[in-house]
Order: C-alpha cells, then structure tokens, then sequence
C-alpha cells in the first residue's frame, strides 16, 4: 500500500510539473507573438504634410523610412481629397492626383528594405458594373521581385479599394500602374487618386541611430566631387552607399569596420559618371541606419 502511495504522489508530482511546463510554455510563446507583432508595424504615409499643388516628384518621410515619389508620362500633383468636388470614401486631407487624363506610373522608392506595401487607390469610372485592374510591381536595387493586382470589389462611380503586395526577402522600390480597363463599362479614364500608403520595414527592429551616429552629411547640391562626413560614437562595422530614388544601388563608398569618432569619405561623383537628378546616403551599422538626401547637378 504504501509503494502504491509512493507511486501514485510521484505521478501526480510529475502530472503538476507537466502543466507548470505547458503554462511556462504557453506564457513565453504569447510573449514571443506579442513581441513579434509589435515589432513589425506597418508606418502610414498620408501624404497630409505634402506641401499642396507641389507636382511630384516629392520626398516624404514616417516612422524611421522616407519614400521618394516620381511618376511617368505626365505625372501626378498633391491635391485636395475633395479636388472633384466630393471625397472618395477612405479619402482625406492631401492625396496624390492625376496631372492629366492620359495613363501614368506611379514610382515609389524607398531608403530600405521593406516587406509589406499598400496604397489605397480610386479610378475613374462612372457609373460602373465593374472595375479597372490595378497593378502593384516590386524590385530590389532594381530586380523583379513580385507583382499583384487587384480589381476594386465594388464598382460604380469612383471606386475604392486597396492595392498591396507582400514579399519576406524583402523590396525597396514598387510601380504602381494602371493595368487595364473595366471588361464592359464605357465611361472611364485611364487615371487614378492614391491616399494612405503604409509600408513594413524588413528590419523593424533597428534601433534608433542616435545611440550610434551623430552627424551624417553629404555636400548638397554635387557637382564634382562630394565630402561626406558622420561621427561614430563606437567602434562598428558599416555600409556607406549611394542609392538613386528608384532604390538602386548606385555605389558602395565604404564597407567594413570603422573605429569610433569622425570621419570623412572624398568622393568623386565624375569618375562615376553619375546622372543628375536626386539620390540617397545611407549609412547602415549592424543594428541602425541614417540616411539623407542630395542632388547632383552638371
């Protein structure tokens, strides 16, 4: 009796451990899902602080990443939601706007990686029993990475819906282009409204550079050659490169370990016969990055 005793408290013993690890197990698996969805928050661009009128191409920033805009054929201008005279539902403040009726691209790049792009989005229809197909193409340093579309799901007069696209390896540039006509409905135009863009950094969990860089400047507007300067507050192992405003790499100036304190990188823009227009420094370390604007002229 007294064995059967024993053997029946060491099971129960055991039986209670087992749950202690189960809960243990169920808390840090809840800790980690938290920690993970907190970590990977989609940064909403509203455009709302886009100066009005100002046709693109424009540069913007949220949430640790900046997004240069540029368009095709005639482009695209920052206007009011209510530019039409009604707002399109979803729509407010400052949104990007067709400069004509004749079909354009809109091109987005970023200064990083990201994983997740969505871009709210209205065609031109009246009065419709269906809807246009609209088009969203992503790169790497100019690589096709993916492409999606999407129909808007309830047509009529201005409809709005919701382009995205989602890659895990990651992209830094996206086209947006209107990529065919409603099959039946005869009143439309080849023209769309964008509102609301958010965007997931590959990396969200980079942190603030502040810890790790003061200073990142690069002489603005370059013509020749350029001087730029950072100071590292400790010793790390960085990447200096130059990406034009499409996402693509264009130079890597200095790559490896650097020693903590001020430092300077001369950099002749002729010998690399770099194109005018606008471009991004961006300085990234093993946890963070800084990046800033510049111009070239000839």
């Amino acid at each position: 009796m007294k064995s059967l005793y024993l053997k029946r408290k060491i099971e129960s013993v055991s039986a209670k451990y087992k749950l202690i690890k189960i809960f243990i197990g169920m808390f840090i698996f809840s800790v980690v899902v938290h920690v993970s969805s907190s970590s990977a928050q989609a940064v909403l661009f509203d455009f709302d602080n886009a100066p009005l009128y100002t046709p693109l191409p424009i540069t913007q920033a949220a949430g640790g990443i900046t997004a240069n805009f540029t368009a095709t054929g005639q482009g695209f201008s920052i206007q009011d939601a209510n530019v039409l005279g009604f707002t399109p539902a979803g729509f407010s403040g400052h949104i990007i706007y067709p400069n004509s009726v004749y079909l354009a691209d809109l091109l987005i790049g970023f200064d990083q990686p990201i994983t997740d792009f969505s871009i709210m989005y209205t065609c031109q229809e009246l009065g419709c029993d269906d809807a246009a197909t609209m088009r969203v193409t992503a790169y790497m340093n100019g690589n096709l990475v993916g492409t999606n579309t999407k129909t808007a799901s309830i047509p009529g007069t201005w409809p709005v819906d919701t382009l995205s696209c989602s890659f895990a390896q990651g992209f830094n540039s996206v086209v947006v282009h209107y990529d065919s006509p409603p099959p039946t409905c005869q009143d439309y135009g080849v023209i769309f409204m964008a509102d609301n863009m958010r965007v997931t950094a590959l990396n969200s969990g980079i942190n603030n550079p502040d810890f790790y860089l003061s200073g990142l400047k690069i002489t603005n507007p370059v013509s020749q050659s350029a001087t730029i300067s950072f100071s590292l507050l400790q010793s790390e192992n960085i990447t200096v490169a130059v990406y034009d405003n499409a996402g693509r790499l264009i130079k890597n100036l200095l790559n490896g370990a650097s020693r903590e304190g001020e430092h300077q990188i001369h950099w002749n823009v002729n010998d690399d016969a770099i194109n005018p227009g606008l471009y991004f420094l961006k300085l990234t370390g093993e946890d963070f990055f800084r990046s800033c604007k510049f111009v070239v002229v000839k």
